[in-house]
């Protein structure tokens, strides 16, 4: 068992991770496997390992929610012995079909292109949390679980948190180095004064697992309309029948419309905009919507601590990029911090860090963001143009190689992580 239940005993720590989700967990881990510091993750919900399900039967649902994770991302969890586990229960993307809709051109990306098995898998959330938490119950890392910090002070060697657990006394925590990973909207970066910058979309996005007529064969659909774009994503089957996670963003007004319609209406209208490759959507599970909102925190980096995942930037859904950059700051994060030795927490590695990662996360924000604008635009010299291009790159081989490296996430990688 991991939850810790008071750390007025260990009350110095070389790491504190603020936030125990996906992001939080993965970095504690990637972080246990490069050297033997003593590491505390604080999180606002109850965890408890010995409420998953890993050690027996998986038990899905149809609601489950979803994440879809890069090739880059299999090759980091592989580094840690997640893999392994992980693999058990997750859908296989043997294919990309990117179409626009009411044109031509379209563009299929098979993993045969990169070389590889598969362009990247869709993992439920589930899943993927209690096979971090279990291999977390495999190590000396501390989980601080139902806390928050309601203070957060520089030293000289590090930074003061007051952490409050349900309703006990306010404990004080010292670390050498801080990693806030609390999500968008971090709390505890306010705390810092640290900002963020903001633009919208002007659209909301939908998420529902959908049942499907015809079995999805490993494709993910990335569908763009001139209402914006739709993506279904492949999902392992649920008591037989074949899934896949739907993401589909429409201008805000009209998801209110979306949101309210029946089962049947919204399926109407989602097989039309989406056509019948996939046969009949038989069922809708349940919906849940959010505005689309591009967010990057203006620091990342200070003496003793780093900014990560949501808290350091939140990205349109569409490329499917979010997590799988996170994981890839982790990675790079944990690498630079193991390389730098007892210099833990020291501007200049934390600097170093956010140097070999700038080019990563400015390519991805950018193409996460660019391409829902580009599909967007309706001038028909820019649907031509654009068009052509998905025509070029499935006539192209080195053209989809070239896109299909950049959605596992390998084309702007370092050396040494995946």
């Amino acid at each position: 068992m991991v939850a810790v239940t008071d750390t007025r005993a260990n009350s110095n720590y070389d790491i504190v991770i603020v936030g125990g989700g996906m992001v939080g967990i993965s970095l504690a881990l990637l972080l246990r496997a490069q050297r033997p510091w003593k590491i505390l993750v604080v999180e606002a919900q109850e965890l408890a390992v010995s409420d998953s399900p890993v050690s027996g039967a998986y038990s899905s649902s149809f609601d489950a929610r979803s994440t879809a994770l890069s090739w880059s991302s299999r090759n980091i969890y592989q580094s840690i012995a997640v893999w392994p586990q992980l693999k058990r229960h997750l859908a296989a993307i043997a294919q990309i079909h990117v179409s626009d809709r009411g044109h031509a051109g379209l563009t299929r990306i098979d993993a045969a292109d990169a070389n590889v098995d598969a362009l990247g898998y869709v993992v439920e959330n589930q899943w993927l949390g209690s096979v971090l938490l279990n291999q977390l119950a495999e190590t000396d890392i501390q989980l601080l679980g139902s806390a928050g910090v309601e203070t957060i002070v520089p030293l000289a060697a590090g930074m003061r948190l007051g952490v409050q657990q349900s309703d006990q006394d306010l404990q004080t925590i010292d670390a050498k180095l801080v990693v806030i990973a609390d999500g968008a909207g971090s709390s505890t970066s306010k705390k810092l004064g640290i900002q963020s910058q903001s633009s919208t979309y002007g659209q909301t996005g939908i998420i529902a697992n959908i049942s499907l007529e015809k079995p999805h064969g490993g494709v993910a659909y990335e569908r763009f309309t001139d209402q914006g774009p739709m993506a279904l994503l492949p999902l392992t089957d649920f008591k037989g029948r074949p899934r896949s996670a739907l993401v589909w963003t429409q201008p805000s007004e009209m998801a209110e419309s979306l949101m309210a319609a029946d089962e049947q209406s919204f399926l109407e209208q989602l097989q039309t905009r989406f056509g019948y490759r996939l046969g009949r959507f038989k069922q809708l599970g349940e919906r849940v919507a959010y505005p689309l909102v591009l967010t990057t925190a203006t620091e990342q980096v200070r003496r003793h601590l780093v900014v990560m995942g949501n808290a350091a930037h939140s990205l349109h859904p569409v490329a499917g990029q979010g997590f799988n950059l996170s994981l890839r700051d982790a990675a790079t994060l944990a690498n630079s911090l193991a390389q730098a030795g007892e210099a833990l927490g020291d501007l200049a590695v934390l600097q170093q860090y956010q140097q070999q990662q700038a080019a990563d996360q400015r390519n991805t924000v950018l193409f996460s963001d660019s391409l829902p604008k580009l599909f967007g635009l309706s001038s028909s010299v820019i649907a031509l143009g654009r068009n052509s291009g998905l025509l070029a790159m499935d006539l192209i081989p080195s053209l989809r190689n070239s896109f299909a490296q950049f959605g596992m996430g390998m084309a702007t990688r370092e050396p040494g992580h995946g």
